[in-house]
């Protein structure tokens, strides 16, 4: 056991009374994230300050406790999974907005904020913080940053590495780290705003970022489009993303996905279809009728079945009707899911999913495919029954060449959901081995006992 009762009564000391668990039944739900993968932490603490971060972090080097900082749980890689027991410390009670500064164009807030109440914060305000993804109304800012998760708006607005000026953190041997600038542009020193970005909690834990501010557009038009196949899609996309006007969102399905919602909806989609793309844009709504005709015109390329433009608030949920009739497909169809979210370069697309139904024929594994096409990054659904004898062996050896298949594509493993320790032994494929070796001693010099979030992104 790595926690010791000397460990235990100083962590008390550092903190208030009602802060810190201890009890396996009340620790046992900080222990597992939607990847469904869990190992029992020994103790759970509930920091709500920068300096009780700090006290904690500094603790635990002292002791050489293991270290797992945690949001609210919605990422599916196993990031926040506690693999060698020791002390989880969730960030939820740090949920203050600190600071807002619309005509800066910057919000200053705490890691446990949830993503929907900063969008719900700002809309009154006229802002929003791009960054959008599907868990939005439980998924915290901190997990966001972690992660480096977007969602569909990605495809036009960025990441949350492009959509944010700086970060307040604390470093894995316990020093107070600030990063970044509160201004459009800054050049002094090196990025370690968004060097922070993206590594899951194993180089510093976030206790404020500020983050950049977009205006909310004007309005909203939406469209979808269905194909009798990937390649027409796949043209449709290049064109659509090759004209002035970006799209606030691009999504995809193929024909699995279509078929599957067909069978499990009401929805209404023609026979033959091959591939559907849901089409959002946004600006100024003087202008919008004619970004709508520029969008058709790229969208019409031979193989096109059908086109739809919404033109009010029930055509669009009617629109949205097919993508939201996914999910509950899919629950149907199979207890267990592998979803992996891989990119790959936008014109791969037809390789990449016509590679993808040849694996599902070779291991008799169903595979569903959606996600944001603009930028090339596929949801890939691997459904199985883990009941049955021999699926989740058959399941696991076909991601595996589902991987391969990505990299043969100049793809890469994860766009959005991360690394964690459900992707952490493929990555050998795609970093040689000198980034992984520089990305190594950048560990040890924000975490130099090695005690933030150990077994996550890196293979050992």
């Amino acid at each position: 056991m790595a926690i010791t009762a000397e460990f235990l009564n100083r962590l008390r000391q550092s903190l208030p009374v009602g802060k810190i668990h201890t009890d396996p039944a009340d620790c046992w739900t900080y222990g597992y994230d939607n990847s469904k993968r869990h190992a029992l932490p020994e103790a759970v603490a509930f920091p709500a300050t920068h300096d009780e971060v700090m006290a904690v972090v500094r603790l635990c080097n002292e002791y050489h406790v293991p270290l797992t900082p945690r949001g609210r749980g919605t990422g599916t890689t196993g990031a926040v999974v506690p693999l060698e027991g020791g002390l989880t410390m969730s960030l939820e009670r740090m949920s203050r907005i600190l600071e807002l500064a619309p005509d800066n164009r910057f919000a200053v807030v705490e890691p446990g904020l949830t993503n929907q109440t900063l969008q719900d914060t700002l809309k009154p305000l006229g802002f929003f913080w791009p960054p959008d993804p599907t868990s939005a109304a439980y998924c915290s800012i901190g997990g966001n940053l972690a992660y480096n998760s977007a969602g569909p708006r990605a495809v036009k607005y960025g990441t949350p590495r492009d959509n944010i000026f700086g970060l307040r953190a604390v470093t894995g041997d316990g020093r107070e780290l600030r990063t970044g600038v509160y201004t459009s542009k800054g050049v002094v020193g090196l990025d370690l705003t968004r060097l922070i970005v993206g590594s899951e909690g194993t180089l510093a834990i976030i206790t404020a970022a500020t983050l950049k501010l977009t205006p909310l557009p004007e309005s909203i038009r939406t469209l979808r489009a269905v194909y009798a196949s990937v390649d027409a899609a796949t043209r449709a996309i290049a064109r659509i993303m090759a004209q002035p006007l970006t799209p606030c969102a691009l999504e995809f399905m193929d024909a699995n996905a279509i078929e599957m919602i067909r069978h499990y909806s009401d929805v209404e989609l023609p026979t033959g279809a091959g591939a559907l793309l849901m089409i959002e844009i946004d600006g100024p709504e003087s202008g919008l009728d004619a970004a709508v005709a520029c969008i058709a015109h790229s969208a019409q390329v031979e193989g096109m079945l059908d086109f739809l433009i919404a033109r009010n608030a029930s055509e669009v949920e009617a629109l949205w009707r097919t993508r939201k009739a996914l999910s509950p497909a899919l629950r149907k169809v199979a207890p267990g899911k592998i979803n992996e979210d891989v990119v790959v370069p936008v014109t791969e697309l037809p390789a990449l999913i016509g590679g993808l139904n040849s694996l599902s024929q070779k291991h008799g594994i169903p595979i569903v495919n959606f996600g944001h096409a603009g930028n090339g990054n596929i949801h890939v659904n691997l459904l199985l029954d883990p009941a049955q004898p021999g699926q989740q062996e058959q399941a696991e050896e076909c991601l595996s060449e589902v991987f391969d298949l990505v990299l043969g594509l100049r793809g890469t493993l994860s766009g959005e959901h991360g690394i964690g320790l459900v992707k952490r032994d493929y990555v050998s494929r795609e970093l040689d081995t000198v980034s992984m070796d520089l990305m190594r001693a950048i560990k040890r010099q924000f975490d130099p006992n090695g005690i933030l979030n150990r077994g996550k992104m890196l293979p050992d």
